[in-house]
């Protein structure tokens, strides 16, 4: 029939998800630049402009934060319908039937999704970074929540599946032996790697000959850049690292080696290790420090270098995402053998120097310390590096390898740039994680009979003040019972708005219901007169739930403004 509205297409809708924005997880200019930002901004760029979908639908607790994602959205995709949809009324994202989390720690989105059933639809968590506190606690809250097997965690790498799975492993052993019986089923655990937008790192010509020239690197010198966070304890040591460069570079008498940083410290401490590491281990290899956070200085750095250096010794590290990075920009990879960097750099793109660490025995104090209290993160992280050794020999080598052979590093830095765009473009990336939504939306709509559905009021992580709290008053009263009127008020009482003015429940960014529907009620108060109404007459005058209208109706008698006759 001419002009009749498309019926939308079953596979598309299952192949999209709505996107839970949260300012924490997607914007480093706005939140602080760290990688899990930077790799939530990246991924919205790469969904908005690569994904196959009809509409793009944002689920978010502040709408106005995630109103900004329209720019966005005009730039890359123009036309591209966007629906934003708040948290309070979740099951609106239908048709779509799976949320994009940001972070492995959806606990409390399961709960969220409780009420409706745990079918409603599926959660799709991310991993970052996993040797922290909260997120090794938020695997046991995940394994106690209302978890269905269509759930999902992407790990960004085959180390951090292992690692995932040796927690989940321990997790699911203590549940048995606590409780008895089995344990439910686990999140699918795919394997997707992040991505980056290859044209984005395009070597520049002009910028390579102006930041070298700037730091006095000639043509035969061999500059190598590393773009990440600058922490000897969240990072990387630098010390044995420069120890090594010093020792290549008396191995190199006609040309000079370069290191050139670019990144931020996150305290006065780590650029003290830096600079005064480098200046009194390495005092003939030039050293050079770039602004990270600045894009424009991290794409000049990469067009600057000749070899991206990545030597990773800390559980900080999930996935390596810079030296894809410097991939996409040509480069060879000099890195450790490290995490996600087995997979993605490959003997024909770079070196990975074996990396060691001790048995599990010996790193319990470590452990209980963090767990405890006892130990920050940071303390935590420095003390596990410690314990990690890199090959100094062999890093020595390779950084000869790659300083003497310049056609090594042109064959290399080719192998680089190509697999860079073939594997870990968000072209190729979307399609994957679009797939595994699909994957999910199959097993959920298979799967009713495995589904659970939760009384809003007996959620054992978020009871119901009312519930929990059933003891603190003389009584509890259901509105519905009962007739309400207005109560007779003194001449010169505080209107409506004054007393909510005084009140300002807005000063704390909440208030039990809208002013207008407050009024709304005390409006149809009004009209009923001395009989008074019911509390559902009242609901229907004011044009609203009866639910809202019990929260409007007790304050209203808190305020001395209703009665119950």
């Amino acid at each position: 029939m001419t002009g009749a509205t498309p019926m939308p297409d079953p596979q598309r809708l299952a192949r999209n998800a709505a996107i839970y924005y949260a300012a924490d997880g997607y914007d480093p200019a706005a939140k602080g630049l760290n990688g899990r930002r930077m790799a939530g901004e990246s991924f919205l760029r790469g969904f908005l402009r690569h994904a196959d979908i009809d509409e793009a639908v944002f689920l978010s607790h502040n709408l106005s934060e995630a109103e900004n994602l329209r720019a966005m959205a005009d730039r890359l995709r123009p036309g591209l319908p966007l629906r934003m949809q708040h948290l309070r009324d979740p099951a609106r994202i239908a048709p779509l039937g799976t949320v994009s989390y940001p972070s492995p720690n959806y606990a409390a989105e399961l709960w969220r999704r409780a009420p409706h059933g745990t079918a409603a639809w599926a959660m799709c968590g991310v991993t970052h970074t996993i040797s922290t506190k909260a997120v090794m606690e938020g695997w046991l809250a995940l394994r106690t929540a209302p978890l269905a097997a269509w759930d999902a965690v992407i790990c960004t790498s085959n180390a951090v599946h292992a690692a995932v799975t040796c927690q989940l492993d321990l997790i699911d052993a203590h549940l048995a032996q606590q409780f008895g019986g089995s344990v439910p089923p686990r999140p699918l655990l795919p394997v997707i790697p992040l991505g980056v937008h290859c044209d984005d790192f395009a070597p520049d010509p002009v910028a390579r000959a102006a930041l070298r020239a700037e730091i006095g690197a000639a043509d035969q010198d061999v500059v190598f850049v590393t773009v990440a966070r600058l922490s000897p304890h969240e990072k990387f040591d630098p010390i044995p690292v420069f120890a090594a460069f010093a020792e290549a570079q008396r191995a190199l008498p006609d040309r000079r080696l370069h290191l050139l940083f670019c990144g931020v410290f996150s305290e006065a401490y780590s650029r003290r290790v830096f600079e005064q590491g480098a200046a009194r281990v390495m005092p003939g290899v030039g050293f050079h420090l770039r602004d990270g956070a600045d894009r424009a200085q991290r794409q000049a750095v990469l067009a600057a270098g000749d070899v991206f250096l990545f030597p990773i010794d800390n559980i900080q590290e999930t996935f390596g995402l810079a030296p894809v990075e410097g991939m996409a920009a040509g480069l060879p990879v000099l890195c450790s053998d490290w995490d996600g960097l087995r997979d993605t750099v490959t003997p024909e793109v770079g070196f990975r120097i074996p990396s060691h660490t001790l048995p599990a025995r010996h790193m319990v104090p470590e452990a209980l310390r963090h767990q405890g209290g006892s130990d920050s993160y940071v303390q935590y992280c420095a003390q596990v590096s410690a314990l990690t050794e890199l090959d100094f020999g062999a890093l020595v080598a390779r950084i000869l390898d790659l300083a003497r052979d310049p056609a090594l590093r042109r064959r290399m830095g080719r192998a680089a740039a190509a697999r860079a765009r073939a594997l870990y473009d968000w072209a190729a990336v979307i399609p994957q994680m679009q797939a595994l939504w699909a994957e999910q939306t199959a097993r959920r709509l298979a799967g009713p009979g495995q589904a659970r559905r939760y009384r809003p009021d007996h959620l054992p992580v978020a009871p119901s003040p009312g519930a929990l709290f059933a003891a603190w008053p003389s009584a509890q009263i259901d509105p519905g019972q009962h007739r309400f009127a207005l109560r007779a008020r003194p001449e010169g009482a505080l209107s409506l708005a004054d007393l909510l003015a005084v009140r300002d429940y807005q000063g704390l960014k909440r208030i039990f219901a809208d002013p207008a529907q407050v009024a709304a009620v005390l409006q149809a108060l009004q009209q009923a007169g001395p009989p008074g109404a019911t509390r559902d007459a009242l609901a229907q005058a004011a044009g609203m739930r009866p639910v809202l209208a019990d929260r409007v109706l007790i304050w209203l008698m808190k305020y001395g403004l209703a009665r119950r006759l």
